[in-house]
């Protein structure tokens, strides 16, 4: 038996593809670091890798609202509507310190 992927959304594609963009940033930024960089220029890499990481977070949050939790509102089950809410809010909570 064979494991067959289903084919990335267009939004997880473009996630993915920053991924692999920050992933070659943080490679670069460990480089600088061995090479004994000037400070600012390693922290201005760190806060462009942030920034892109942040991008990506609210692609899939966006992504997040948009499918799953819309889903469990279409779905009409009140059970799996809160488990959706509640997983929503604990996630903010926990990304806002709320």
């Amino acid at each position: 038996m064979t494991d067959v992927q289903t084919p990335l959304t267009p939004a997880r594609e473009k996630s993915l593809n920053r991924l692999k963009r920050v992933e070659g940033q943080v490679r670069g930024i460990a480089r600088m670091i061995e090479d004994d960089r000037y400070c600012i220029d390693v922290l201005t890499q760190l806060s462009a890798v942030k920034s892109a990481l942040a991008a990506v977070e609210g692609e899939i949050l966006k992504d997040h609202a948009s499918h799953c939790v819309a889903y469990a509102i279409e779905s009409g089950d009140a059970g799996d509507q809160k488990a959706k809410l509640d997983e929503l809010i604990g996630l903010l909570a926990k990304h806002y310190r709320l």
